[in-house]
């Protein structure tokens, strides 16, 4: 809708132009209805008025002085005006004033309406011409970013004119060789179980600051790499306070933290790719050396430790210990000594596969323990993701250290109970008599029950037959026996109270899908 503004000093003319021209068809308001130019003043002053129709001869001002007013304060603003005389003068000045139609009284409507459909379709022009400067103005950064992007990324670096065309773009003939590459990220990890508070609201104010400081300190040519990624072009002389105040500028209003990564000085174009992946390189390297900070490609580009799996294993093994013992201290040393290896690796890929092999190694060893490790964290598999989403060695550490301090509690709260109490007794005790050919009635024996009272009692708090629990713990037993080299496989079948080795093969290979000579050369 156009906003249009009425000004008469004949009241009925005034009037019906307001009532008998079809305003709302015409795709118009009337925002003012006014009979005197400085009442029509005080309504510019207040509504973005589009269309002026005003009478010309009017006392204390003239309709010809309301228009040079409105043209000042808006110079697209369209004048009709309305007159009784018709004299050369009214006429000559009306149209140095640019007005689109000099109607005269007594007026047609219909003549009136044909100058506003004039207007109307003159405004509707601008208005599409405004709305396709307006895009094209959005897609110019843009476009901007999309030829610096390829030109890091190593695209097109061999056609002159296209080079000749990005350095003029980005006004890169303006900057002084040696250039380098900075990579800027938005820190989003920041808690234990959740990314930082409003992190989506706060990548977008973050990007928002990033650009209105960039073009505060000067020529900066800069790319969108992500949501929260950010590659800039900087001359190699003060790159380093360059960085700084950018990010001053940016974080000012914003509770958030930024890790930049630095690549190396170069000379040429056509190596601005070679300091763009070492940016890269660099600004990941912040899953080791921590984030918030500057870092140069020179401190991650250091050559990986290799990793001693053996030693791996033993610290596993003394930490899984430590969760079944209830020994918190001895807990966070063994997590400390693991995250200890895992840190100079200097392979954000290879930490990842190592942390789930601890999460599987974990949730076998449970399993071993007829415990579930979701059902004791209580929650979703899919929640483990976020061990994937931390951005530094600390934030996955501390995370596992956290969980792992509440398998060993739960673990330890169980074992306390009375219930807890009577199956270890149980299953001490048939470990101690696993060689024995033993039955429900032997143990129940033992225990002073009834065997049928007494199976009802494993049942109801082991979840287990007797039966289930005796297999369960042979098998247990036979998988550490499996692992001596040198001890025969009907040796082991006789240990664990099988007297018929194919009948031990074929329980061990229902319960773990494959036979005991299988299992030790996997082992193995």
């Amino acid at each position: 809708m156009y906003n249009v503004l009425l000004v008469d000093d004949e009241e009925l003319d005034l009037e019906g132009m307001k009532r008998f021209i079809p305003w709302a068809e015409l795709g118009m308001e009337v925002k003012g209805c006014v009979n005197n130019a400085l009442s029509a003043c005080e309504i510019l002053d207040k509504h973005a008025i589009d269309i002026l129709i005003s009478d010309v001869n009017m006392p204390y001002m003239s309709g010809l002085e309301l228009a040079r007013i409105a043209l000042q304060r808006k110079p697209k603003i369209r004048i009709i005006f309305v007159s009784g005389y018709q004299e050369f003068s009214y006429v000559q000045q009306a149209l140095s004033l640019n007005a689109y139609s000099y109607v005269l009284k007594p007026m047609e409507d219909s003549e009136l309406i044909a100058s506003l459909m004039k207007v109307k379709k003159d405004l509707d022009e601008e208005h599409k011409l405004r709305e396709v400067e307006e895009a094209y103005q959005d897609l110019i950064p843009i476009a901007k970013s999309d030829m610096l992007l390829r030109l890091f990324e190593g695209e097109d670096t061999s056609d002159r004119e296209y080079m000749e065309k990005l350095m003029k773009t980005h006004e890169l003939d303006r900057l002084k060789w040696p250039l380098r590459v900075a990579v800027m990220e938005l820190d989003l990890i920041s808690r234990l179980n959740e990314r930082s508070p409003a992190s989506h609201q706060g990548t977008r104010s973050f990007m928002k600051q990033l650009d209105e400081a960039i073009h505060r300190i000067g020529v900066i040519p800069y790319c969108k790499l992500s949501s929260h990624r950010v590659a800039l072009l900087l001359e190699s002389e003060g790159v380093e306070d360059i960085i700084t105040s950018v990010l001053d500028s940016a974080q000012r209003r914003l509770s958030i933290t930024v890790t930049t990564g630095l690549g190396s000085p170069v000379h040429t174009s056509d190596q601005l790719c070679e300091s763009y992946l070492q940016a890269v390189q660099a600004v990941e390297g912040k899953m080791f050396l921590g984030k918030g900070g500057v870092i140069k490609f020179e401190d991650v580009s250091v050559e990986p430790a290799m990793l001693d799996f053996n030693m791996l294993n033993e610290h596993m093994n003394a930490l899984m210990k430590a969760v079944k013992e209830y020994e918190l201290v001895h807990i966070h040393d063994e997590l400390e000594n693991l995250f200890r290896s895992v840190t100079s690796l200097r392979s954000k890929f290879t930490v990842h596969n190592l942390i789930s092999y601890f999460i599987w190694k974990l949730d076998q060893y449970l399993s071993a323990m007829n415990e579930d490790l979701f059902e004791l964290l209580d929650i979703d598999i899919r929640k483990l993701d976020i061990l994937l989403q931390f951005e530094t060695i600390n934030d996955i550490r501390r995370w596992l250290l956290y969980r792992v301090y509440e398998i060993s509690e739960k673990l330890h709260q169980k074992n306390n109970t009375n219930d807890s109490q009577f199956i270890r007794n149980v299953m001490k005790t048939i470990k101690d008599r696993m060689r024995e050919n033993i039955t429900i009635k032997d143990i129940a024996l033992q225990f002073s029950f009834s065997p049928s009272y007494f199976g009802f009692l494993i049942r109801e708090k082991s979840g287990y037959t007797f039966n289930e629990l005796l297999v369960q713990l042979r098998m247990e037993k036979a998988c550490e026996l499996l692992k001596i080299p040198g001890m025969k496989i009907y040796e082991i079948s006789d240990k664990v109270g099988y007297r018929h080795l194919p009948y031990f093969s074929r329980q061990f290979k229902e319960k773990f899908g494959m036979t005991p000579l299988e299992y030790r050369k996997k082992v193995q």
